[in-house]
């Protein structure tokens, strides 16, 4: 914190490029004293939770949980499964954003009203590229204390030199993943789920697409049972009215049908091969973990996020 009633901080999504301007800001700017904040739903994948303790490694301070300061009492702790009791078993949807409502904002914006309250300026720092004009950040309040600064963009700083500075960090040098397979996220620097999901967020994240639902099936089969009961849960509350998250009257139990997995696979490498055609890119230059976890919403025709989370896909 500076003399002059200024609090600066840094979120992380658990993302790439809210992690590389942690890095950047480490390195570049050591003057600013930053505080580092991850909101932790407990539903995040894995990976992710990996990843921000190897963060907390290289930036030398603990990573404040804005989540865990606010909505934790002696009595209750207000995870996901308060908020969704809290809405009568309805599960979030992209119409109905509760969780990062209630699980992200909310507590970011109570936790930063301390410091409003005690006379401070609140300056958070943004991982949004040169290269996202159409990404705007999420706008925090009206208020005049609190500014938001975007490193990357001011700096002139694209995926490309994100992809760098995580390079050059080598966070996870120590990993058998990264010594054995020059060609996975790790061995670049990243967190082990780029090699099979497009964004952080949590493990039944509702803006995942039906091949990294089957993804997560393979790879976490108990997160993916775990989406299945919460899914169940509601279908029994709400009977027609039921929301599933691969869709209208497709329950994630449809992907124990092995002909409708094989099917999502070959029409996601059907997507894949157009892509590569389209953008005139020889596949035998790439490899899927490097196409799917770079341009999946391309290939799916979407800006990058593809409207979800701000607070989770960066």
């Amino acid at each position: 914190m500076s003399n002059d009633k200024q609090v600066h901080v840094l979120g992380l999504s658990g993302g790439k490029d809210s992690a590389a301007l942690a890095l950047y800001m480490r390195d570049k700017h050591p003057e600013v004293d930053l505080i580092y904040y991850f909101t932790d739903t407990g539903k995040e994948l894995p990976e992710v939770i990996d990843f921000v303790n190897r963060l907390e490694g290289y930036v030398g301070k603990k990573i404040i949980d804005p989540y865990e300061e606010i909505c934790t009492s002696n009595r209750e702790r207000k995870d996901f499964d308060y908020w969704l009791k809290q809405h009568n078993n309805y599960l979030p949807s992209p119409q109905a954003r509760w969780c990062t409502i209630q699980m992200k904002l909310v507590p970011f914006e109570k936790w930063i009203q301390q410091y409003l309250d005690d006379g401070y300026e609140v300056v958070t720092y943004v991982g949004i590229r040169s290269d996202e004009p159409y990404r705007e950040g999420y706008q925090v309040t009206a208020n005049k204390n609190i500014t938001v600064r975007m490193p990357f963009r001011e700096d002139d700083i694209d995926l490309l030199g994100v992809k760098d500075i995580l390079q050059n960090a080598d966070l996870f040098s120590d990993t058998e993943e990264a010594k054995n397979n020059p060609k996975s996220s790790q061995a670049k620097g990243l967190p082990g789920y780029y090699d099979w999901r497009s964004r952080s967020g949590c493990t039944f994240c509702f803006y995942q697409r039906k091949i990294e639902w089957v993804r997560l099936s393979e790879l976490h089969p108990e997160a993916f049972k775990e989406a299945k009961r919460y899914e169940k849960a509601a279908e029994n509350d709400k009977g027609n009215g039921t929301f599933y998250w691969l869709g209208k009257d497709t329950p994630l139990s449809s992907l124990e049908d092995p002909d409708r997995v094989a099917r999502i696979k070959s029409e996601h490498e059907k997507k894949r091969t157009r892509f590569l055609k389209r953008k005139r890119i020889n596949p035998l230059k790439v490899i899927s973990i490097d196409v799917d976890r770079d341009f999946m919403d391309e290939m799916y025709d979407e800006q990058e996020g593809g409207g979800a989370c701000v607070t989770c896909y960066k």
